[in-house]
Order: structure tokens, then C-alpha cells, then sequence
């Protein structure tokens, strides 16, 4: 089955990652990939304190898109598409691939790899996809679509993220 936690609003990575606990609870093996994030979210302390998931993330934070240098470019790609493969020979019961859309839209992995791979991805394998601007053809295969909406964010009064609650 495929899930898609989609949206602008805030808990794309949060419902991911109570899926990810639920899933641990069950006696389920899950493999969270955190793309695009190589900086400390505090979920990760719980996340990776369950034996039942691996979690993944790059060697550090490239920032956004906009501001990456190319070679900053080829080296989140490459630790991407390792990502990538890893997860899906992982045997896990669930793959998560958090920020997955926005890896995908920006070709900041192997967009033909990550077709293939989800496209045959194992039937009895619960993959949750994350991320704003889904493509066409992820939502038409997707089982499960949930979308999140931003209708107010103390961000846009100028609020900064804090910890526990935004990271």
C-alpha cells in the first residue's frame, strides 16, 4: 500500500512519524529515509531509540534548494539515491521517505531509480510518501491521500519554529 501525507500545512513528517511508531509497536521493521534533512529534529531521539527502525538522514543539512551549490546538489542526490536503494532492499515492513516530493521535484535523486522502485515496490510493503506537490502519477497509484492544509501557522505572525513542536 502506498500513503501519501501530503500538503502545505504543518504534520507531513509528524503523522509519518506516529505511523513509523505505530508500525514499531506492531512488531513491524520500518526504515525512515529523511530527505532533504541532515540537521537534529527532535523526533529522531525517540525515533532512533526503537529497535524496529532504522532512520536515515544525509551527513548534513544542505539547506534550501535555492541556496545549494552544484556540487552541494551532487552530493544530496547521491546520498538520496543510496537512500533510496537502501530502503527498498532493507526488508522492511514499512518504508517511509520523508520530504520525498520535494527530493523529487527538485531531481535531487534518480527520478527513474525512484519510479521503478515504487512502481514495483512489494505489494505487502507499506510505503508513506511526504512532501508538498505530489506528481500526477504518485497520487493515481497512491492507496491512502492525506492532505494537510495550512490555515494558520504562528509562522506568518513572525513566530519562529521551536523545539518539541516544529523540530
Amino acid at each position: 500500500m502506498i500513503h501519501i501525507y501530503c500538503g502545505d500545512g504543518k504534520g507531513k513528517t509528524t503523522s509519518a512519524t506516529g505511523l513509523a511508531v505505530r508500525s514499531a509497536g506492531a512488531g513491524m521493521k520500518v526504515y525512515f529515509a529523511r530527505l532533504m534533512k541532515g540537521n537534529f529534529s527532535s523526533e529522531l531521539k525517540i525515533l532512533e531509540s526503537v529497535p524496529e527502525i532504522t532512520v536515515r538522514s544525509c551527513d548534513r543539512n544542505y539547506g534550501f534548494y535555492k541556496n545549494m551549490s552544484q556540487s552541494d546538489k551532487a552530493m544530496i542526490t547521491e546520498c538520496h539515491n543510496k537512500m533510496l536503494s537502501d530502503a527498498f532492499a532493507s526488508g522492511a515492513d514499512v518504508i517511509i521517505l520523508d520530504e520525498f516530493f520535494s527530493a523529487y521535484n527538485y531531481a535531487l535523486l534518480d527520478t527513474v531509480l525512484a519510479d521503478s522502485l515504487i512502481m514495483n515496490n512489494n505489494p505487502d510493503t507499506e510505503l508513506v510518501l511526504t512532501g508538498r506537490n505530489p506528481s500526477g502519477i504518485f497520487m493515481d497509484i497512491a492507496d491512502y491521500i492525506s492532505e494537510i492544509k495550512a490555515v494558520r501557522h504562528p509562522y506568518s505572525r513572525g513566530i519562529k519554529a521551536r523545539r518539541g513542536i516544529e523540530y
